[in-house]
């Protein structure tokens, strides 16, 4: 277990919020959950996904129509 490591997001979330403490201005886009409902056309999309059966990862290297 020691191998593995410690997960970097953890590491940039403490690290903004040390410059934070230290008064700096951190506009924080990481860790955290967003402050308004999903719209449902979103969450109709993600039954819809499901259902026919994406359920896995994405390619490592990405989906090609997004790049």
């Amino acid at each position: 277990m020691s191998q593995l490591g410690t997960e970097t997001a953890f590491e940039v979330l403490a690290r903004a919020e040390a410059l934070r403490a230290q008064g700096r201005d951190i506009i924080n886009l990481g860790i955290g959950q967003p402050d308004f409902k999903t719209p449902p056309h979103i969450v109709e999309a993600a039954i819809k996904a499901l259902r026919d059966g994406q359920h896995g990862y994405t390619p490592a290297t990405g989906i090609l129509p997004l790049r």
